[in-house]
């Protein structure tokens, strides 16, 4: 990529008025409901009767992921902008995407872990999200200051953690109150609640570029490049670990999905929150751009694996 280019990518200049802002955060509230309509209370037990599975995974998404994003990125040092990279890192410290459950449904996968590891994951994500970006993205302006001026990376923990609580905490326990005690509603409103997270985060991505749709289509191959390599590396490392801990092909399966599915959406929210990323980081359109098409690169990448195992994983269909 050329400097040219990098210099085109962080300079897209993507604002997001207070109007289209509050749509944004009522939609993704809504996904989250929708993704705790399928969690059952009795969920949270199977993470201590099943730990093993459940602890890799949650090994691979909340400390492999970040720390070896932070070695690609730095091995692609010269390539990519350090926007780029602390974009790279901020999806890296998202939980798991919303549709990790159906994804992995459809690939024939343990749903019960997939369940099982996006309630942890999004529970947990209230202090991961902002202590893992923080650390990682210290780490990397660390290496990449001498080559780069860049704002000081100071995360507001307060700021993120009522962010999370608002879009993501709150619908989650009021989904999986409905799931219990209204089950019947939860089950008719599940699947269109999966297909609307789909479609919430295509149209958020289009309303995100619409007035810099010439800059990001001119640079999308490189940035396609980009996320095609992560989302590989994220893939791979919860298929690696699984096979490496002999898991069963199901957990393998569920584990590689939940590593590679990221909620992108929650990041595109924290980077347009002005209390979050101030004026200071005006120029980060290298950061939103690799958000943005990380989640929805990410629905094509996870369908294709989920069909590929559906229709040619014949020895693990027989488990």
């Amino acid at each position: 990529m050329t400097p040219e280019t990098i210099a085109q990518i962080d300079a897209i200049n993507v604002n997001m008025n207070e109007t289209g802002m509050n749509i944004i955060n009522i939609v993704l509230a809504f996904v989250m409901f929708g993704v705790a309509l399928g969690i059952k209370p009795a969920t949270f037990i199977s993470i201590l009767q099943k730990p093993k599975s459940i602890i890799i995974g949650i090994i691979c998404q909340l400390v492999l992921l970040p720390c070896l994003t932070l070695l690609l990125a730095i091995a692609m040092n010269g390539m990519i902008s350090p926007m780029i990279a602390l974009g790279m890192l901020l999806v890296a410290s998202c939980p798991g995407g919303n549709i990790s459950n159906f994804i992995t449904s459809l690939s024939k996968g343990n749903t019960e872990l997939s369940v099982s590891l996006t309630a942890f994951n999004t529970a947990a994500c209230i202090f991961t999200t902002p202590m893992n970006f923080a650390f990682w993205g210290g780490l990397y302006l660390k290496f990449a200051e001498k080559s780069f001026i860049l704002p000081e990376l100071s995360i507001p923990f307060w700021e993120i953690f009522k962010t999370i609580v608002i879009l993501l905490g709150i619908p989650l326990v009021l989904g999986i109150l409905c799931r219990q005690y209204l089950p019947k509603i939860a089950v008719k409103l599940q699947k269109p609640m999966q297909y609307l997270s789909v479609a919430f985060f295509i149209v958020m991505v289009i309303l995100t570029f619409s007035n810099n749709i010439d800059a990001f289509l001119k640079c999308i191959r490189y940035i396609f490049l980009i996320v095609l390599t992560h989302n590989l590396l994220a893939l791979g490392i919860g298929y690696l670990a699984g096979t490496a801990f002999r898991l069963p092909y199901k957990d393998r399966r569920t584990i590689t999905i939940e590593t590679g599915i990221q909620n992108s959406g929650l990041g595109l929210v924290l980077l347009f929150n002005p209390a979050i990323f101030g004026p200071e980081w005006a120029s980060n359109g290298g950061m939103v751009v690799i958000t943005a098409w990380w989640g929805v690169w990410h629905i094509i990448s996870g369908l294709t694996l989920a069909y590929s195992w559906r229709l040619f994983g014949r020895k693990e269909n027989k488990e």
